[in-house]
């Protein structure tokens, strides 16, 4: 008998999943995330464990190398005065420097503030001062120069370069580079401290819809939770070969390293100059990524496509549509279909015959094509893992035409991050998978929290023990996201099967999540925007897509001013001008578009904290303001983005077409 309610029961490890799960390296035993290391030494001593090879002429560390280095940092960090409990901020970028000062700030006993070196310079002061940090770990002296006159009122007096760089001369700060911080360490005797499962381990900072950036606490328990659990998405044996290219500060790759490395792998590090060299070269068994890294491999293989003689892309489109009708016919005979997830035995059966009768041509088209689309991926790949954002289906179907699984995982900041993922055995592609153990999952309406039945979309509250312990000295915050029964508020619309499988519909909030993995806050930008006398109301768009786009509802009268002084006549489509003529102009016409795009690059790149991903590339105007009667806006005037975004689906589908 299927539950009738969506707050399913805590997700547990199930028999299947316990005979992979026996061959995983154990640490149910573990308080803290520090102790993995001397645990990982004993299983994998020289296997490597760390690989830059675009670091100088390549760096290589063994896992008894990096053992080694974590103890040395954490005993130089002591040597200089950093006590438990303390903050140390690491602002830096990939490299396995960062995991060996990650892990120092841990085994010295402190707690971690992490942001990318590239962020804006007043969000990094900001972080530093609410974090209260008494320590600085930076990647190198450009980024030490770019704080350092901010540091003055703030209670840093000790800085160590990621780099081997000659420390700059300074007064009131100790500076060190890494090797001279390695030397103290060896001077100084490691003093042990013991953490507990519920200490905080790290605030890792996340925007807010004030554009404060707010920092989320996530504890040593929520972090080994992942470490503990994502076995049951991922098997790896020991030596595997992870391909790492996402922000290693970020929380999902840096819970996916954790567990990674915790099981033996060999990490190597790469970048997007040298991704497709390095997919060849060290062909790795998995690869952690977001869904624009499948776009652009995607991209690249049309692209080929393209670029063959008119007859091979003919016999090369067909092979894939007979591929796809195979792909599908195989979801429903295994009841992996999201369109058909209560097919009957008939549909089955009919299913089994189409993939019978297509299955023939799909092996031709993997000897002939398919091959060697998974060779460029070096041909060894046993998952890749996406998050970040929702996958496109035309991506997660041609993945899976080509033999390549793509395993989808959801999470967010604050749940450390991986709550649901799809699995090699229920790969239900359109869906972000089951709850990992542990992971309850309450879908609720948005404006009553009542629970709804199975099948109803409603918003997804979660609770287990990988949410955060709260916003760092931000209570308010904290008591919106967190309920007090202990749910979280995930701010994502979305549903759960009978199977509970996690089915995402949309975001409740506002925070606009591109397929890069950036999170963007539309209000600041729209404000910005609304700054130009030709913009009456304005909404960015954008979910899942490459970039952001905007519906604009443009200030009729100040155009038709703006195309008098033109000497033009400025029509609407009710008019019928199809085309711009020596008097007349229309809202699709090119000085029309011209104008708003020069408006709105103005407007956004004048914005304090412009970053690239903030610009509006796409835009559509629409002459029906936003508006109480026609439901598009709250009581008090807000803009209920969700029901634009589907009255307008259509439009902005074009939009990013």
């Amino acid at each position: 008998m299927l539950e009738t309610s969506t707050s399913s029961p805590v997700a547990k490890i199930s028999k299947e999943e316990r005979t992979y799960f026996k061959r995983l390296v154990d640490y149910s035993h573990v308080d803290a995330l520090p102790e993995i290391w001397s645990l990982a030494v004993k299983k994998f001593g020289d296997n490597v464990a760390l690989h830059a090879p675009h670091i100088d002429s390549g760096v290589t560390f063994t896992y008894a190398e990096l053992f080694e280095k974590i103890q040395s940092f954490a005993s130089g960090l002591q040597g200089l005065g950093v006590k438990a409990g303390d903050c140390v901020s690491l602002i830096a970028d990939n490299s396995p420097r960062w995991l060996i000062a990650d892990q120092g700030i841990m085994t010295a006993g402190a707690v971690n503030a992490v942001r990318s070196c590239q962020a804006d310079r007043e969000e990094l002061l900001y972080i530093l001062g609410n974090s209260e940090s008494t320590g600085l770990i930076v990647e190198d002296v450009k980024t030490f120069e770019k704080l350092y006159e901010g540091l003055t009122d703030l209670p840093i007096d000790k800085v160590i370069l990621l780099s081997d760089e000659t420390p700059p001369a300074n007064d009131n700060v100790r500076v060190l580079n890494f090797t001279q911080l390695l030397e103290l360490g060896a001077k100084t005797k490691l003093q042990p401290v013991k953490k507990k499962y519920e200490d905080l381990a790290t605030l890792m900072y996340t925007s807010g819809t004030t554009g404060k950036p707010k920092g989320v606490m996530l504890s040593h328990g929520n972090l080994l939770h992942q470490v503990r659990n994502l076995g049951v998405v991922v098997q790896p044996e020991v030596g595997d070969t992870i391909l790492s290219i996402l922000p290693t500060w970020h929380v999902y790759e840096r819970s996916a390293e954790y567990f990674l490395l915790s099981q033996g792998c060999k990490q190597v590090y790469t970048n997007l100059r040298s991704i497709k060299k390095d997919l060849k070269e060290f062909k790795p068994h998995y690869v952690v990524c977001v869904p624009r890294l499948l776009e652009s491999i995607y991209e690249g293989v049309q692209k080929q496509f393209r670029e063959q003689p008119a007859e091979k892309q003919g016999s090369i489109s067909k092979f894939l549509n007979i591929s796809e009708k195979y792909i599908q016919a195989q979801r429903i005979t295994q009841q992996l279909s999201l369109d058909h997830l209560n097919s009957s035995f008939s549909q089955r059966l009919t299913a089994i015959g189409q993939a019978s009768a297509l299955y023939p041509m799909h092996v031709l088209a993997g000897q002939l094509i398919y091959k060697k689309v998974r060779e460029a991926t070096g041909g060894r790949i046993k998952q890749m893992i996406s998050g970040g954002g929702a996958l496109p289906k035309h991506i997660d179907n041609f993945f899976e035409i080509i033999g390549v699984e793509i395993l989808v995982g959801y999470g967010l900041t604050e749940t450390s991050p991986v709550t649901h993922a799809r699995r090699h055995r229920t790969n239900l592609r359109g869906s972000s998978g089951k709850p990992i153990p542990g992971t309850e999952t309450k879908i609720v309406d948005p404006e009553t929290r009542q629970a709804l039945p199975i099948g109803k979309q409603g918003l997804v509250l979660l609770r287990g023990p990988q949410i955060m312990q709260g916003y760092y000295q931000n209570p308010e915050a904290t008591a919106k996201a967190i309920d007090t029964e202990g749910w979280f508020n995930s701010g994502d619309l979305g549903w759960v099967t009978s199977y509970q499988d996690l089915v995402l519909t949309g975001r409740a909030k506002d925070t606009i999540v591109l397929t890069n993995g950036e999170n963007i806050e539309p209000q600041p930008i729209e404000d910005a925007c609304l700054r130009s006398p030709y913009i009456d109301q304005i909404m960015l768009v954008g979910q899942d897509k490459k970039f952001i786009g905007a519906l604009i509802v443009p200030n009729l009268e100040t155009l038709e001013q703006w195309a008098k002084n033109q000497d033009l006549e400025l029509c609407l489509p009710e008019d019928n001008v199809t085309e711009e003529s020596s008097q007349k102009i229309n809202l699709e016409g090119r000085m029309i578009q011209d104008l708003f795009r020069e408006e709105l690059n103005r407007e956004v790149r004048n914005r304090p904290g412009y970053r690239g991903d903030d610009r509006i590339v796409r835009f559509k105007l629409i002459l029906e303001p936003f508006s109480k009667e026609n439901g598009m806006m709250t009581q008090t005037l807000k803009i209920r983005r969700h029901v634009v975004v589907e009255h307008y689906h259509d439009t902005i589908e074009q939009m990013f077409a």
